[in-house]
């Protein structure tokens, strides 16, 4: 099976500025994230950037790089224009890792682009794993995904779904202690397989307005008909970086696997 790996890496992160750049047990965020991608088995590994820093690091660990405009609004939009640069073929898969995941398993990126490739009628793939508790289910910032038996996506929501009516109802139920289960809830993860096809559609189409109240992309994709196939991931994800916090307990993951 052939795919390509697009890692969309943006200096100017509001949380930790530089953030691709950032030292991580003994190399930056980005080179361990690139490291991870070529375990894959892609065909292709390119870090799309507006940087030219984060340009000349990659180049010099050997990685490869697409320069793209400044103004693109997302990570999806820079794993479009690096598609159209390099003249990759409607039908070919490409799966966009975010350039914060420096612990995403290579096995797991393979994962989500054979899923795709293994689906014909799918135009995008996505991983979850099962919500864990009831924290997670009830935090906005956890996204979760609601799937029908053949593994297409009915729905995103950083709302809890699905609610367990008997179990209570609302807030309310909560007030009087009666919690409700999360049975059956997945959390959703930020990885994507796509086809170009379908991505070069997407990026051209404007958000709709389920996208934007969730303010969650992959909504637009439901909303235009794209078939979203959604699997559980195989092997545990491990934990992004967004603060200085994350990033010290990354490196201390990093550091203890080395040991």
């Amino acid at each position: 099976m052939s795919f390509r790996i697009v890692i969309p890496a943006r200096y100017g992160a509001q949380r930790l500025p530089g953030k691709p750049l950032r030292p991580l047990a003994g190399r930056t965020l980005i080179e361990h994230v690139w490291r991870r991608a070529s375990e894959a088995g892609a065909e292709e590994v390119v870090v799309a950037t507006d940087d030219a820093r984060i340009a000349e690091a990659v180049r010099g660990f050997g990685g490869s790089v697409e320069m793209t405009a400044p103004e693109l609004p997302s990570g999806t939009d820079r794993c479009a224009a690096v598609a159209v640069a390099r003249g990759w073929d409607e039908d070919e898969v490409v799966v966009n890792l975010q350039g914060d995941e420096p612990l995403m398993p290579p096995r797991v990126l393979r994962q989500v682009a054979e899923l795709l490739a293994t689906d014909a009628a799918a135009g995008i793939a996505t991983l979850c794993v099962p919500i864990a508790g009831m924290a997670d289910l009830l935090d906005p910032n956890v996204v979760k995904v609601v799937s029908r038996e053949d593994g297409g996506a009915l729905y995103f929501s950083r709302a809890p779904i699905p609610w367990d009516r008997d179990a209570g109802s609302g807030g309310a139920a909560l007030v009087l202690g009666t919690q409700p289960s999360h049975r059956g809830a997945c959390r959703h993860l930020g990885l994507y397989a796509y086809r170009v096809g379908v991505l070069l559609q997407l990026t051209a189409t404007p958000p709709c307005e389920l996208e934007q109240i969730e303010k969650l992309e992959q909504l637009r994709a439901l909303h235009a008909g794209v078939r979203i196939r959604v699997e559980t991931a195989r092997e545990p994800v491990g934990q992004g970086v967004d603060t200085p916090e994350d990033l010290l307990r990354v490196e201390a993951l990093l550091v203890a696997r080395e040991r």
